[in-house]
């Protein structure tokens, strides 16, 4: 079975279009707000800095690995419907206030972004398309019913927090490291009626995160006999993915998958936890009695393939029914791609770049007739991570991996990024920050 394009009615279902979806949201999600009530302004941010100043765990420390710790300061912005937006606040990091009737403790008025603060290998602190988070977190803050705010000031936010705290958690004799950012928004109202909240905070933290990727399974050492090797080299390295089940759905046409919400990724970690237990890495989200394949847990899914008529294709799961995350990573795999992947590179062949719907029949019979390529997830934690194995109602499906540990593409793909993070191409994706540390 080809892929088909998407259409509303090849789901079977009254599907949203982008347009009406969007629409919709602005039209009945904004607030309707006086032009009085005072916007997002970053400009005016004031600083408070802490006098309790903590070391820095090292990048491979069991602290790091913990994903608690978080830099010295915050910023914080606080929104009421009576004013609108105050003046924005870089603080000491610490807890925040709220009641326990808070919206989002109650509704999930929760919405979130996540970034990387990368060290160049020139010695900048970079940012890797942030307008692009920015831009994303008000498409869910109005999903959510949160309030409106200009993507630029969030950004502005970020890059006041990164200047003041990378110079010390992200030195400079960490070239090729990163911090996590995470922006967050969430309703405070202390009103437990069922409502838009009147009252918000936006919010930004940096923690220190491990490499995803080095945690990911390496291809096995050949040694042993020559049936022994023989068996080592059919062993699948990279992620493992257990697809999910037919009672499982993780996003539906018309709803909100396509939104960073909170509340797509709590219902979610029952299944994964399920595939850990079976040892798998993350699920193979599908959809529908076709099983659409979506996304890879909280990633999203790529496969080149050679089409039956010859063609090789780098296929993803279009954005048309909004039950996929619009990713930031998947948006600039598609952009090299198109651009630098219309001809021949290292000797690899060029390939055709689309957003099509696919099922796992087109994926097995791709497979079971050599013409499945490679596949990989891509995402902000687990970056460009290559797919070696997908067990599907009971059987495993090997996925190739031309380069052992990965795929060819995969591997060329990841490269390009990650000179642009860490400064080796010079590069309007990378966003440089200017380090300003914390006044002595």
């Amino acid at each position: 079975m080809a892929p088909a394009a998407i259409t509303p009615e090849s789901s079977g279902t009254t599907t949203p279009t982008t347009q009406s979806a969007s629409a919709l949201t602005q039209a009945g999600i904004k607030h309707a707000l006086p032009e009085t009530h005072a916007p997002l302004d970053a400009s005016k941010i004031t600083h408070t800095y802490t006098t309790t100043p903590r070391a820095v765990p090292a990048p491979d420390s069991d602290e790091t690995k913990s994903q608690k710790t978080c830099t010295d300061h915050m910023v914080t912005a606080r929104w009421t419907i009576e004013s609108g937006w105050e003046t924005p606040e870089l603080k000491p990091y610490g807890p925040l206030s709220i009641m326990p009737s808070a919206s989002v403790l109650h509704y999930a008025t929760e919405c979130f972004e996540g970034l990387k603060l990368y060290r160049g290998y020139d010695g900048k602190l970079r940012l890797f398309r942030v307008r692009k988070n920015c831009e994303r977190m008000l498409r869910s803050a109005r999903r959510i019913a949160l309030p409106d705010f200009e993507p630029s000031e969030l950004e502005k936010m970020i890059v006041a927090l990164c200047a003041t705290d990378g110079e010390k958690w992200l030195p400079k004799e960490r070239a090729g490291h990163f911090l996590y950012i995470r922006p967050t928004f969430i309703g405070t109202d202390a009103a437990l009626g069922v409502q838009r909240p009147r009252e918000a905070l936006l919010y930004v933290i940096i923690a220190c995160f491990p490499d995803m990727t080095k945690s990911l399974p390496s291809p096995p050492a050949l040694n042993g006999s020559a049936a022994n090797g023989a068996a080592e080299k059919k062993a699948s390295s990279g992620l493992k993915l257990l697809a999910s089940n037919e009672d499982t759905i993780r996003a539906w046409p018309g709803g909100f998958g396509y939104a960073k919400l909170g509340a797509n990724y709590g219902p979610s970690l029952v299944a994964q936890g399920e595939a850990r237990a079976r040892g798998f890495d993350q699920v193979l989200w599908l959809f529908g009695k076709e099983c659409y394949v979506t996304e890879a847990g909280a990633s999203n899914f790529f496969i080149v393939w050679r089409t039956k008529e010859g063609k090789l294709q780098l296929v993803t799961a279009p954005l048309e029914e909004r039950i996929i995350l619009e990713g930031v990573t998947r948006a600039s795999i598609l952009d090299l791609a198109k651009t630098r992947l219309s001809k021949s590179v290292n000797d690899l062949e060029s390939l055709e770049v689309v957003e099509h719907r696919f099922t796992m029949e087109d994926l097995l019979s791709a497979q079971s007739e050599g013409r499945l390529i490679e596949a990989f997830a891509a995402g902000t934690a687990f970056f460009v991570a290559p797919v070696g194995k997908i067990h599907f109602r009971g059987k495993d499906v090997e996925i190739p991996m031309a380069e052992g540990d990965s795929g060819a593409y995969a591997k060329l793909i990841k490269s390009w990024l990650v000179s642009i993070m860490y400064g080796k191409e010079d590069h309007e994706w990378g966003v440089v920050v200017e380090e300003k540390g914390v006044p002595q």
